[in-house]
């Protein structure tokens, strides 16, 4: 590949010849009078030097990981850490592969993840009704926005006492605190976009006389659906951040009763194994509402 330029020069001069020049490189043929034909090399000219990769690119993001892994292993082989202290990798695959085997890992994550799903929905569903509320209306963002924006800053590990006292330590507890806690982004971003839209819609509108409901459902909710999968996002994210800390609340299920066992028992290797879990399953969460973002805002030019 090349780029090709002209230089005009004036009819009176004559230019430069190529022959007389020795060849130089980057002197083309002469088109037409006064006009000379420049070919300029780029980096994709065969003669100029490319980088040699030993790795895909896709793999060379991983080499991090892999050298840090790789130290882990070293450190624990060489006795630098103890297996009380931090199981290595090794260890580690060999406890969550016991554990996959005989079921336990297979029920935990199942029971997590019904929590997870339960309290996503519960949230996203208040988060979405406060929205509306407070974005139809001055009135109703005057009841809704200033008691939403304090609660949003408790702490959650301060509700805590008041959740067990309301309702008890099963699960109903585990999952009110992470619906209180997803409620608030979906919230957040909701209402911000449906302040965001613009007023020619709302207008068009009231022109074509939709009524209250056709409103809401041509214009509201389409305008703020990209900010509530948005919201919906940073949710699916809270969510298990949120249920690390709610199986510690007398669990007697879940990853986070295997990590309050292996705890008692000093088993670092099972507690890597949970917190990986969490991990893996908070990725695949965010990939599956990416996934339903991409379906659902498919009409947009930059999707």
């Amino acid at each position: 590949m090349s780029i090709l330029t002209a230089h005009r020069w004036p009819e009176t001069a004559s230019a430069p010849d190529p022959a007389r020049d020795g060849g130089a490189g980057g002197v083309g043929e002469v088109g037409e009078v006064g006009v000379e034909i420049v070919r300029l090399p780029t980096r994709s000219d065969p003669g100029t030097k490319t980088t040699n990769r030993f790795l895909p690119r896709s793999l060379e993001r991983y080499l991090g990981v892999a050298v840090v892994l790789g130290l882990w292993q070293l450190a624990s082989t060489v006795g630098l850490l103890t297996p009380d202290t931090l199981a290595g990798p090794a260890s580690v695959w060999k406890a969550g592969w016991h554990l996959a085997a005989d079921g336990t890992l297979g029920d935990a994550v199942w029971v997590s993840f019904q929590r997870v799903l339960i309290g996503l929905g519960v949230g996203t569903a208040a988060g979405l009704v406060l929205a509306l509320a407070s974005g139809l209306s001055r009135a109703g963002e005057d009841l809704v926005d200033s008691p939403i924006q304090m609660l949003r800053f408790l702490p959650i590990i301060g509700l805590q006492p008041l959740i067990v006292l309301w309702f008890g330590i099963g699960n109903v507890a585990k999952i009110s605190l992470i619906a209180f806690a997803v409620m608030f982004p979906v919230y957040i971003n909701t209402s911000a976009a449906i302040r965001d839209i613009d007023p020619r819609y709302i207008e068009l509108g009231r022109v074509l006389g939709l009524g209250r409901w056709a409103h809401i459902r041509r214009i509201i909710l389409p305008g703020a659906l990209p900010g509530f999968l948005v919201g919906l996002r940073f949710a699916a994210a809270v969510s298990w951040l949120i249920l690390v800390f709610a199986e510690q609340i007398n669990a007697t299920n879940g990853i986070g009763y295997l990590i309050i066992k292996a705890q008692t028992f000093f088993q670092t290797d099972v507690i890597l194994v949970a917190l990986a879990v969490y991990a893996l399953l908070g990725l695949l969460t965010d990939a599956l509402v990416r996934l339903a973002e991409r379906k659902a805002l498919a009409w947009q030019p930059s999707r």
